[in-house]
């Protein structure tokens, strides 16, 4: 399996960045990383940066794709932002959302893993197939039913958290237990809320049928972003991965 990567990754109209991401690859293997920090005075960004470092630390030093490898780094960029928080007073708040993507290009199976409300999705044919849950109020009430699905952009507290990278005391992750087997022509979609607040999935899958590469795809999605943005708006970053079969493309 051959991979494409395409990254964005902006401040929106905020002063500063509290996004990052990062990739990491071996021969057999490829690692994804995106966070999005929270907890002001500087805290979130130092909080989003130490998860990609950390989370990438842990898979260079075990580049495996498994549940278990995927939980156990974002348990090591937990302990990170914990044991940081007690280094400086304004960087005692700071938490930050994860989401991993961990790919055997070998074998052709995907493993993922994510805490908060940075999101992952998976397109097969061009439709959504996989979108990740997220750990926030809104999520809640949707499954709930107290609203629907499509109202959860509108929703005031929208942006409230109920699990975080940070917290020494909830850390509970969703982690994918099962490998999900590959395709020629899957496209994965790794975004902050920054991203996924102006975009729906009908308009991603819509920009996706007109592209043939990632990074066209990112443009398209970023223009959507600036459409629909507002003064002072969140930082915005996404990581698209593109999986390509050579088999699939020779024949």
């Amino acid at each position: 399996m051959q991979l494409e990567i395409a990254a964005l990754s902006k401040p929106g109209g905020r002063t500063i960045n509290e996004d990052a991401c990062g990739v990491w690859s071996s021969q057999d293997a490829c690692f994804c990383v995106l966070s999005d920090g929270a907890g002001g005075h500087g805290g979130g960004d130092v909080a989003s940066k130490l998860t990609v470092s950390r989370v990438l630390d842990w898979f260079r030093q075990r580049p495996e794709c498994t549940s278990e490898a995927v939980e156990a780094a974002l348990t090591a960029a937990n302990v990170a932002i914990v044991q940081t928080q007690s280094s400086q007073l304004r960087l005692a708040d700071m938490r930050a959302t994860g989401v991993i993507l961990s790919v055997d290009t070998t074998h052709g199976h995907a493993i993922w893993g994510h805490l908060g409300d940075t999101r992952l999705y998976c397109f097969r044919e061009g439709k959504v197939a996989v979108q990740t849950r997220d750990h926030s109020v809104v999520q809640s009430m949707v499954d709930a039913g107290y609203i629907k699905p499509d109202q959860m952009r509108g929703v005031p507290q929208r942006g409230r958290l109920l699990g975080a990278l940070g917290d020494a005391q909830n850390f509970e992750p969703c982690i994918e237990q099962r490998k999900f087997p590959l395709r020629h022509g899957d496209v994965f979609l790794l975004c902050t809320d920054g991203v996924w607040e102006y975009v729906e999935e009908a308009e991603m899958e819509q920009a996706l049928s007109e592209c043939k590469s990632g990074e066209e795809w990112l443009r398209r999605i970023e223009a959507k972003v600036l459409e629909k943005g507002k003064v002072g708006q969140d930082n915005y970053s996404a990581l698209v991965v593109w999986c390509r079969d050579l088999a699939e493309q020779m024949s």
